[in-house]
């Protein structure tokens, strides 16, 4: 085996074919760390002209002409392969060494324990506890989870071998419920062009604002389109109402209520069946004297409720960012979206759709856990991650890490 650096283009076929490839692998991501001053280089191991593994590698100066370096969910090889893995990750080390490294960072997209639904360890499934145990004998320290990077755990569902029928059986009542009002009440789902992309943007500042997280800024996006939008790989949606057209369907609703209100007699076995009638009309009554609020205040007929961003990357469908604003978060748009998603990957191929990053260790109920209870209702499975590691290569490692404790 021989440790080597890689043309891009090596390590481009490589990562395509490989099949713990995601977007965060991928060499544009490399592109788009240059924009802040990052480097990306590739190395990896050969035999015989073949490659066996494979990991893209972003360095920073930091402190004392020292370096950082990190693989986005690397390294690209069967971890499982303790021979190679303990090769791969001795060479790296030299290698970096020479390149004034004082830390590796690594998060690898490999599954730690098999979750159910309910994020509960599935017996007998999958479980890599044996590679975390390696690559802490390499010497890699495991970085706690509200430090980490990337997410940590993750909530999937399997499109594989499924029809749309099948999927939206499995789907909580409430979901489906909800996916078919959003179809009924004409909420549309429209992919958005580069130049659109402040929409998605407002959208997401409002939402930052609202929970309290930071918002990246309008160059991002505008970058993840340039360097992926032209191979079909990530997608920017915004959904809308045309509010005319919703008051429309209130109305006819309402007055199909209204009729079946009145046929029914003063019997005593009605009374439950009128309740249930009189809050419905009352509910829709109340809609539709918003609906034209807004209009009025809004001075347009069509709204804007959501927004979100997905990279479709094969095997899988990312749901990577998404806001909503909070005066129409009631028209649960976001439902709508997945839905849209979850059929196109059915109908492209895609293996899994993946809802992306939910709250660290979901079965205890954690404060976040509403964030699940939404992405849950569609049906699916955890995935825990085996999280983010660093490897020390110089002394100075010790030293910059005090420094940025108490820099926080």
């Amino acid at each position: 085996m021989q440790f080597t650096e890689l043309t891009e283009q090596e390590y481009q076929k490589f990562w395509e074919n490989h099949p713990l490839k995601t977007f965060l692998s991928a060499p544009e991501i490399g592109k788009l760390r240059e924009q802040s001053n990052w480097k990306t280089t590739f190395v990896g191991v050969k035999e015989k002209k073949k490659i066996l593994a494979a990991t893209m590698l972003l360095s920073h100066k930091r402190h004392f002409g020292k370096y950082e370096f990190y693989s986005p969910r690397g390294y690209l090889l069967d971890f499982k392969n303790e021979k190679l893995l303990t090769f791969f990750t001795t060479e790296l080390k030299k290698y970096l060494k020479q390149k004034k490294a004082y830390v590796f960072r690594v998060d690898p997209y490999l599954i730690y324990k098999q979750r159910d639904l309910d994020g509960n360890i599935v017996e007998n499934g999958v479980d890599n506890t044996t590679v975390v145990t390696h690559l802490k004998q390499l010497g890699f320290k495991q970085v706690p989870i509200p430090e980490m990077e990337q997410v940590g755990w993750m909530f999937s569902l399997d499109l594989a071998g499924k029809t749309e029928d099948e999927i939206l059986k499995e789907m909580k009542p409430n979901t489906r419920n909800i996916i078919r009002k959003t179809e009924k009440y004409g909420i549309t789902v429209n992919e958005i062009s580069y130049d659109e992309l402040d929409r998605f943007q407002n959208i997401m500042i409002e939402t930052g604002q609202r929970k309290g997280f930071s918002i990246r800024k309008l160059s991002y996006y505008q970058e993840m389109y340039k360097l992926f939008h032209d191979k079909n790989e990530v997608k920017f949606f915004i959904t809308e109402l045309n509010l005319k057209k919703y008051i429309e369907n209130l109305e006819k609703e309402l007055t199909e209520k209204n009729k079946k209100l009145e046929t029914l007699n003063s019997a005593k076995y009605n009374e439950g069946q009128k309740k249930n009638l009189q809050s419905e009309i009352a509910s829709l009554t109340k809609r539709i004297k918003e609906s034209k609020q807004i209009i009025k205040t809004k001075k347009t007929d069509t709204i804007t409720l959501s927004g979100s961003m997905f990279i479709l990357i094969q095997p899988e469908i990312i749901y990577l960012s998404s806001g909503n604003y909070e005066e129409f978060m009631k028209f649960n748009s976001q439902y709508l979206i997945q839905w849209e998603l979850i059929k196109y990957g059915i109908k492209h191929g895609f293996k899994k759709h993946n809802f992306y990053g939910i709250p660290a260790n979901i079965n205890t109920h954690p404060k976040d856990y509403g964030i699940y209870e939404f992405k849950r209702g569609f049906n699916g499975y955890v995935e825990e991650l085996i999280g983010e590691y660093e490897l020390p290569i110089t002394w100075h490692y010790k030293l910059i890490k005090l420094i940025h404790k108490i820099k926080k």
